[in-house]
C-alpha cells in the first residue's frame, strides 16, 4: 500500500530555476524509500513540497492519502521530518525537547511521558532524559531530533541527509537505528542522501535524482543489473586535463565497436568501460590499446557500484558534481534549454 504518491511534481523558483521536473514515484508503508543525489540535486526540495513547507508550482502528491496541497494540515499530522540541521534547543534537556513537540501536536501530558520513555530507550538515550542537550555529541543530537520526529506516531517519517556531518562509526550506528525503525514500527521512511553506502545499506528502493529529474528507480540489486557485467576502469599515466581528454578520445575511438564493449563513460580521471565479462575482455582491450600506440597506467575490474549506476545515467559522478554544486542554477538552465530544444 502506497502511503506516498507523486505524479509530475515539479518546483520552478525565481529565475526559471527548475528544482524538481515532473518527478514520478510511490512510496509503500513500511518501506525505505531513498533520493540519492548530490546537493543541489532537488531531493531537499522535494521532501518540503512533501510535508507542506514548500506549494508544488504543479503536478500532484498525496501522503497518507491527502493532497499536499489541499490538505496540508492533514498531511502534517501524520508525518515527521528530521531536517539536514538539527532543531533542537540545545540549552533544554532532551525531555524538555520531546515533551514540547509532544505539546505542539496537542498531545496529553501522560500521552508525552508514556512516548517520551519509549523513544528514550528506541534511540538508545535512556538516562540521558535530564542532561542539557548541550552535552550531547553530534550523534546524539541526531538521535535525539529523530525522536523528535517520531514523538506523535507519523505514518511517514522524512530524514534529509540525515548522518551529513558524523563520523562513520556514529553514521553506521544511526543507520542501525533507523533500520530497526522502519521494521519495528512499520513507519515508512523518506530518506535522502549523497552518500552512495547510505542508500545501498538501508534503502528498499533508490530513486537516483540528477538536476531535478528521476532518471532512474529500483532496488539497490536492480539498478546494479541494469549496467550488466563488469567495469573496466582505464587510468592514464597524464595528469593534464589536454592528456587526459586526448587520452579518452582515442580509447573511445579504438575500442568504439568491439564486440565485447557495451558502454563508456569518463569518470574521475580515468574511463569506465562496461562490458560483460571484465576477465575475458580486459585481455582483448589491451592488446588492441597496445597496437595503438595508447598507454595505460592502471587497470581495474570491478562489479558495478551506485557510483556506476548514477555515471551511466547522468555521465558524471556524484563527486564531480558536489566539486562544482555552486553552479547548479547555471547547470539546470542550461538542462533546460537542452530538453526544450
Amino acid at each position: 500500500m502506497s502511503v506516498i504518491e507523486a505524479k509530475a511534481l515539479t518546483k520552478i523558483y525565481p529565475g526559471d530555476i527548475k528544482a524538481v521536473d515532473t518527478i514520478d514515484f510511490h512510496v509503500n508503508a513500511g518501506e525505505i524509500f531513498a533520493f540519492l543525489g548530490p546537493n543541489g540535486a532537488g531531493k531537499t526540495t522535494t521532501i518540503k513540497m512533501l510535508n507542506t513547507l514548500l506549494m508544488p508550482t504543479s503536478g500532484t502528491a498525496t501522503v497518507a492519502g491527502f493532497d499536499v496541497a489541499k490538505n496540508s494540515a492533514e498531511v502534517r499530522r501524520r508525518v515527521g521530518y528530521a531536517a539536514q540541521d538539527v532543531g533542537i534547543d540545545e540549552h533544554a534537556t532532551g525531555r524538555e525537547n520531546l515533551s514540547l513537540y509532544g505539546h505542539f501536536y496537542r498531545l496529553d501530558g501522560r500521552t508525552i511521558k508514556a512516548r517520551v520513555k519509549d523513544l528514550f530507550e528506541l534511540v538508545d538515550l535512556a538516562g540521558y532524559e535530564d542532561k542539557m542537550v548541550s552535552t550531547y555529541s553530534g550523534g546524539m543530537r541526531k538521535r535525539l531530533d529523530l525522536a523528535m520526529g517520531l514523538i506523535h506516531e507519523p505514518q511517514v517519517i522524512f530524514l534529509d541527509e540525515p548522518t551529513t556531518g558524523l563520523d562513520p562509526q556514529t553514521r553506521a550506528h544511526l543507520w542501525e537505528y533507523i533500520n530497526n525503525l522502519a521494521r519495528s514500527m512499520g513507519v515508512a521512511i523518506f530518506l535522502t542522501t549523497h552518500y552512495m553506502e547510505e542508500a545501498d545499506r538501508l534503502a528498499d528502493r533508490i530513486a537516483i535524482i540528477d538536476l531535478g529529474k528521476i532518471v532512474s528507480l529500483g532496488t539497490s540489486g536492480e539498478l546494479k543489473k541494469s549496467i550488466g557485467g563488469d567495469v573496466v576502469t582505464l587510468t592514464p599515466p597524464v595528469e593534464r586535463d589536454e592528456e587526459l581528454r586526448e587520452f579518452i578520445k582515442r580509447t573511445e575511438a579504438v575500442l568504439a565497436g568491439q564486440p565485447f564493449v557495451a558502454e563508456m563513460k569518463p569518470s574521475d580521471g580515468a574511463l569506465a568501460v562496461y562490458v560483460n565479462d571484465g576477465s575475458s575482455a580486459v585481455p582483448d582491450m589491451m592488446q588492441i590499446l597496445s597496437g595503438q600506440g595508447i598507454d595505460v597506467k592502471t587497470i581495474s575490474i570491478s562489479r558495478p557500484s551506485l557510483d556506476d549506476v548514477f555515471l551511466k545515467y547522468t555521465g558524471r559522478t556524484i563527486r564531480t558534481q558536489e566539486g562544482t554544486r555552486t553552479n547548479f542554477a547555471q547547470l539546470r538552465r542550461q538542462a533546460n534549454r537542452r530538453r526544450n530544444q
